[in-house]
């Protein structure tokens, strides 16, 4: 079993990385910091989630014929773990 990741994969991650970097503003990662339950003020995460919606990822479970983006189980493990849990109602954390 290769558990390596693919350069596909690989770009994916960087990808991810870049799209949080210029997205993820400073105002928003500390407003998932903040949040006293498992989610954020609507006003932050409403926000967040067009966000991701302009992006297409809003759902990263979903497959891409409900409005997903399709990812297999590998590219939602790499996105996962980059989103603050706060931000992202999705995430198992």
């Amino acid at each position: 079993m290769n558990l390596q990741l693919s350069e596909n994969d690989l770009a994916f991650r960087d990808e991810v990385r870049s799209f949080l970097r210029q997205n993820l503003t400073e105002t928003l990662r500390r407003a998932g910091q903040l949040a006293t339950s498992l989610f954020c003020d609507p006003k932050y995460s409403l926000e967040w989630q067009r966000i991701l919606h302009n992006k297409g990822w809003v759902a990263p479970s979903w497959p891409v014929e409900y409005g997903g983006p399709g990812w297999n189980e590998v590219k939602r493990y790499i996105f996962e773990p980059n989103v603050p849990a706060r931000m992202h109602r999705y995430s198992p954390r």
